[in-house]
């Protein structure tokens, strides 16, 4: 899937369009230039095409903002990796030194840029757009983002620009298993250990890995495509910020992922950024294992184990029916059941339930024994399940009054067709809708 990067000084409505175009209210808006600092990620699709959106900070020069330089490396990373970048300006303001400065850095690198001129509201704005020919990007685009003014004819020239996933799509029907996870906790030293080869490039510094390719791995019963990461960064290229990168990177190989193995550093623990990445694994609607690397240097006791799977399954919630695997790599423990894991999860993600057997064994569940509750004096009756013909669980369930069943109805059910069905590890949508 590609990515676009939207870019531009502060305070042009960057993350408005963000929110429009994901259909979102993810990122903050406020008038304040310089309310977005940390990465936002969206998937957003026009005409049959997929991507994701990135959201960017604002990029300024010679300012006296403290984030101001670590902005500024995020945004060129996000050029960095994006496949199109999306220059939004503000026509209100007009063409300013900071939009020239902008402009002069898209203009040097070869990745094909999109002219987007925010807040034309009125004909005036409409006849200003003359200026910004200036910056020698090619045909502005008019639009409103707070409206969603134009955004179809922006939509339609970034999806023209759009290359083909640069993921090839595998020969066969084999599970694609990505290993993902923060810089330095142990994924490419658990890929080399388990093909016995020095596939991935190891090194201390953070971040060494970088585009994601499929490889066949055909050993000891498995076989499997890894999505992996291959290929050592220019030292140059090896100073933006790490937590930025590990999300950024961690994108692509998530979408080309049936089931992602998301890898944890046990002297650390649970961390922000890898909630961040398993967020995006559940959005993305892809099977979960996550493997707590580095064991052998955790001090144990007989709770020790108990409590850590306890402490990750209450930050994870309410998705929290994941395997959990404890390993150390450097010591061999446990490698093959990460491998036995993901294999049970991708089978699971791919299980398909007959709507006869669906509705023999859970109706009279929700029908008899635990019906919806009543709201507003209505009593909600389910007549049937099915479960779409989709690439992962979901489950339709019919019936008179779908707009007065609640969350934690929805909750109940999901956790019976876990327990009954075994969905261990893998994300599920249900819907409940009129006969």
């Amino acid at each position: 899937m590609s990515i676009v990067a939207i870019v531009g000084r502060p305070n042009v409505g960057k993350s408005t369009l963000f929110n429009r175009l994901t259909e979102s209210r993810d990122a903050i808006v406020d008038s304040t230039a310089g309310v977005t600092r940390d990465r936002q990620y969206g998937h957003s699709d026009w005409n049959g095409k997929r991507f994701s959106v990135i959201d960017t900070g604002g990029y300024v020069m010679g300012g006296d903002d403290e984030f101001e330089h670590e902005i500024r490396r995020q945004v060129s990373l996000a050029i960095d990796e994006a496949d199109t970048i999306l220059f939004l300006v503000d026509a209100r303001e007009g063409l300013t030194p900071m939009d020239e400065d902008v402009a002069d850095m898209l203009r040097r690198q070869p990745k094909p840029v999109v002219l987007a001129v925010n807040k034309v509201d009125n004909s005036e704005q409409m006849n200003a757009l003359g200026e910004f020919y200036a910056l020698g990007l090619g045909d502005p685009f008019p639009i409103a983002g707070i409206t969603g003014s134009g955004t179809g004819e922006l939509l339609d020239a970034l999806v023209k620009d759009l290359p083909a996933s640069d993921l090839e799509a595998p020969t066969s029907d084999l599970p694609n298993i990505a290993i993902v996870g923060r810089p330095n906790v142990g994924k490419s030293s658990f890929i080399n250990m388990i093909t016995g080869e020095h596939r991935s490039v190891v090194t201390p510094i953070a971040g060494t890995t970088r585009d994601s390719v499929l490889s066949r791995y055909n050993l000891f019963g498995f076989d499997f495509n890894f999505v992996d990461t291959a290929g050592l960064r220019r030292k140059a290229k090896v100073t933006e910020n790490l937590e930025f990168y590990s999300v950024l990177r961690s994108v692509r190989a998530i979408e080309a992922a049936d089931v992602c193995i998301l890898m944890l550093d046990a002297s650390q623990g649970l961390e922000q950024q890898d909630l961040n990445i398993f967020s995006l694994i559940q959005r993305n609607h892809k099977g979960v294992v996550i493997v707590v690397n580095k064991w052998d240097l955790v001090e144990k006791d007989h709770n020790t184990h108990r409590d850590f799977e306890q402490l990750i399954r209450s930050r994870i919630a309410p998705f929290d029916d994941v395997p959990i695997v404890f390993t150390s790599v450097i010591n061999k423990q446990r490698i093959f059941k990460v491998l036995e894991t993901a294999r049970a999860v991708y089978q699971a993600r791919s299980r398909r339930i007959s709507t006869a057997e669906l509705n023999e064994a859970l109706l009279p569940i929700v029908k008899e024994q635990n019906p919806p509750p009543a709201v507003k004096g209505k009593w909600i009756k389910i007549k049937y399940i099915t479960q779409l013909p989709t690439p992962y669980p979901q489950f339709v369930f019919f019936c008179n009054l779908p707009q007065y069943v609640r969350d934690p109805y929805k909750r109940f059910v999901e956790n019976r067709l876990r327990e009954m069905w075994d969905f261990h590890g893998v994300p599920m949508t249900i819907y409940f809708r009129a006969k």
